[in-house]
């Protein structure tokens, strides 16, 4: 799939060099190459270009701009050949010509399809923090268990955008550890008080005393500039417009909108005022700026809380300023009658929680994002949403044994809170099954054996990208700086060191690894070197780990990674018993791509060979000699 984005001046969709010297000649790729949704610009140039199906439909792959350019020599029948073959082929290949494309003999709800989800998600969570031994908890111990936070019901199964996926009955985390311990344990919660449904529908007025709802007027550009292109009225801010124009009237993209108005507090209290954009918004109460959230991202939530008079209007001014693609944002006013934080749901926490946590012989916090927060197109933020943290940091102060579970695609901010919990879990999204695999790794039944596929940096300002992920202010243009120095290459070669690092996970068992051999292949070039080791489980319970291989090129012409991972292999050991482990390392393993030639070389010397459990921890260390 050929992305939005330019390489080097040229749209991937048009991009010769990358679709059709590389991927369809070098690699020998005989599948279709498709575009992302609506990312072609020219039928010529794209047809030229590599591009075999322009994706969702055809916009520029037409009769009427193809045949035309057929005629006039600009595209070759051999081009269009080329498309219809590979799509062709594929066609075949896969059946779909041949047979209906269901299995009807496969239930669509089946135990198989169950246990498969269930496996991946337990092998797939990451145990990053177990201080004292706090995991995993003993059925016999405890008696009453608290299960919290906005991500704990219902289930977060996975993130929003084209990962998207129904399913069948997704287990929540609170359902999963409730059914799992069944009557042996309590297990506690917090329903809460206030939903996102209730905020949204804050009553809103024109005027202090005129009709109700706010003053909407839609511009065509992303700065409210000139004349608004639609002026309306809407009576409450809860829109997600998906992709394409506002409301399908015609409206342009990007494009801006400002809603101005009233709120007149029915009592004397403090009031939250929730704001969920997805891209940029600006919240103006009484002329004051409040909340300023201008930067591209996918929906974050963030709130402000000011005291407010029964009676006295209050002036409500919403800024909202759409990029590109999809368009979403939420806004509403709720009195905060007693303490309340706001969870990544949109559904404020705070008392009821701690109540409950204050109970409790242990705590599984669970925070994060969801398919309204993290999904695709622009980024969320690096900070866990709304106030989570204080969240955590207020479970912590009641509760020692507070477990949190993080639902993210990826790396967020821990540095605030972290050192005020004794576990954690990375969950990722964990699919349907994700409440019930959490519970058998808490409680013992199995042994966490995920591994980081990323390092975690402590902050946004260690990444490699810090300085050029986005584009400067008027520019369209990124520069790749970090070059191949990315990940775990970065930190290697820097003084900066991660929370943790590339290929880090805890078990509830220890392993010890030894007697390195490192094997040259006897007039095999293909396949220079092969390399073994053992691999044991030193303590009291089965479990599986993830054995990693690094190559270290310190001699190189040009610069290279101290280390690049090149192999690695899961395996699973009862307590005392020890695998031999046994990889070859082919001749790319050290190589490096030489844009002179152009293609991958080889140079002879001396390479490091190194394994280890993590890119940070090297259990064994040796060397080969390249001819």
């Amino acid at each position: 799939m050929d992305a939005y984005n330019l390489v080097n001046g040229t749209y991937m969709t048009a991009n010769v060099h990358l679709n059709n010297e590389i991927v369809k000649r070098e690699w020998g790729f005989d599948g279709i190459i498709m575009s992302d949704w609506t990312a072609a610009h020219d039928a010529v140039a794209a047809a030229n270009g590599g591009l075999d199906l322009e994706m969702p439909s055809a916009v520029y792959f037409t009769a009427a701009n193809l045949l035309p350019a057929l005629k006039d020599g600009r595209v070759s029948m051999a081009t269009i050949d080329d498309k219809v073959r590979r799509i062709l082929r594929k066609a075949i290949q896969f059946g779909f010509f041949d047979h209906p494309q269901m299995d009807t003999s496969i239930p669509l709800y089946n135990q198989q399809s169950r246990e498969v989800a269930l496996e991946e998600a337990r092998e797939s969570m990451v145990l990053l923090k177990n201080e004292g031994h706090v995991l995993p908890l003993d059925k016999r111990k405890i008696k009453t268990i608290a299960v919290l936070g906005p991500d704990a019901y219902p289930a977060v199964w996975g993130g929003g955008g084209s990962s998207h996926v129904d399913p069948f009955n997704a287990v929540s985390y609170l359902e999963g550890l409730s059914n799992y311990l069944g009557n042996e344990v309590q297990v506690l919660s917090a329903p809460e008080d206030v939903t996102i449904e209730d905020v949204v529908h804050t009553k809103f007025r024109i005027t202090p005393g005129g009709p109700p709802g706010l003053k909407a007027e839609f511009f065509n550009n992303r700065d409210l500039k000139g004349k608004p292109a639609l002026t309306r009225t809407d009576e409450a801010i809860d829109f997600d417009w998906g992709e394409g124009s506002y409301s399908n009237s015609g409206g342009a993209d990007p494009f801006s909108v400002r809603w101005t108005g009233y709120f007149v507090p029915p009592v004397s209290t403090a009031y939250k005022f929730y704001l969920a954009p997805n891209d940029g918004a600006r919240l103006y109460v009484n002329d004051q700026l409040v909340l300023d959230d201008t930067g591209t991202h996918t929906t974050n939530l963030v709130f402000y809380t000011a005291p407010l008079q029964e009676g006295v209007a209050c002036k409500i001014r919403l800024e909202y300023f759409k990029n590109a693609r999809t368009a979403a944002v939420r806004f509403g006013i709720v009195a905060a009658e007693r303490p309340t934080l706001v969870g990544s749901g949109g559904k404020p926490m705070g008392v009821k929680a701690t109540e409950a946590a204050a109970k409790a012989d242990a705590v599984i916090l669970c925070v994060g994002f969801s398919l309204f927060l993290e999904g695709e197109a622009s980024d969320r933020s690096f900070r866990l949403p709304g106030d989570q943290e204080e969240l955590v940091r207020q479970i912590a102060a009641v509760n020692k044994n507070v477990i949190v579970v993080l639902t993210a695609g990826g790396s967020v901010d821990l540095t605030k809170w972290i050192d005020k919990v004794p576990g954690l879990v990375h969950a990722w999204y964990p699919g349907e099954q994700g409440g019930l695999a959490l519970a058998q790794l808490l409680f013992g039944e199995y042994s966490p054996s995920g591994k980081l596929p990323v390092s975690f940096e402590r902050r946004w300002e260690d990444n490699a990208v810090f300085d050029s992920y986005y584009p400067k202010s008027g520019e369209r243009r990124v520069e790749y700086k970090e070059g191949v120095f990315l990940g775990y290459r970065h930190f290697d070669r820097t003084e900066v060191k991660p929370l943790f690092p590339f290929g880090f996970g805890l078990s509830y068992t220890t392993f010890a690894y030894s007697n390195l051999e490192i094997t040259p292949a006897a007039g095999d070039l293909r396949i220079p070197v092969t390399v073994s080791f053992d691999v044991k489980n030193t303590g009291l319970v089965a479990g599986s780990e993830v054995a990693e291989i690094y190559v270290g090129d310190a001699h190189a012409s040009v610069p290279r990674p101290v280390k690049e991972l090149k192999g690695f292999c899961k395996i699973h050991l009862q307590p005392g018993e020890t695998k031999r482990v046994t990889l070859p390392l082919d001749r790319r393993a050290f190589s490096f791509y030489d844009v002179s030639l152009p293609g991958w070389k080889a140079e002879p010397g001396n390479f490091g060979i190194l394994v280890g459990s993590s890119s940070a921890k090297i259990e064994l260390k040796g060397s080969f000699s390249l001819q």
